[in-house]
């Protein structure tokens, strides 16, 4: 019987290639675990400003319309910066949503009239807002900080 043509099979890895890959796909996974330099967000208020410390849930409930008043009283004016890694670090680690969800509750509170959106600005310009008004709260990078603010959240 004439010989068949010979089908060619793939030849297995090799144990050492395999455990490359392995260790590879590791590695991999601890790099997109670890936290990115920089951007540490915290939450800050006024150096002006009575507040000396606030929990999660409070930053949370004055940002998303819950609270209309610090503790202690002073109507918040709300800031968050237009973009960047601190911006989705606060949405995800303080709100603990995302973006459009935090902006669809916001378009809520206008349109029923019970409340305002954070003023969105520039990583320049957030500091020097909240410095300049006792009653402004918001976030920046850890690093950004200066003796004009006050951190009143670290998440």
């Amino acid at each position: 019987m004439p010989a068949s043509p010979s089908r060619r099979i793939a030849p297995r890895p090799s144990r050492g290639a395999l455990h490359w890959a392995l260790r590879c796909a590791a590695l991999c996974a601890l790099l997109a675990c670890a936290p990115r330099a920089g951007a540490e967000v915290v939450v800050i208020v006024s150096a002006k400003s009575a507040i000396n410390t606030l929990n999660r849930e409070q930053v949370r409930d004055i940002y998303l319309g819950e609270e209309r008043e610090f503790p202690g009283g002073g109507v918040p004016l709300l800031t968050v910066l237009n973009g960047g890694a601190a911006r989705e670090d606060f949405f995800a680690k303080v709100l603990g949503m995302s973006p459009a969800r935090a902006r669809g509750i916001w378009a809520r509170l206008i349109f029923t009239g019970k409340g305002t959106a954070p003023k969105e600005v520039g990583a320049d310009e957030i500091k020097r807002l909240i410095a300049d008004n006792p009653n402004a709260i918001g976030i920046i990078e850890r690093d950004a900080l200066d003796a004009s603010v006050k951190v009143v959240l670290r998440p």
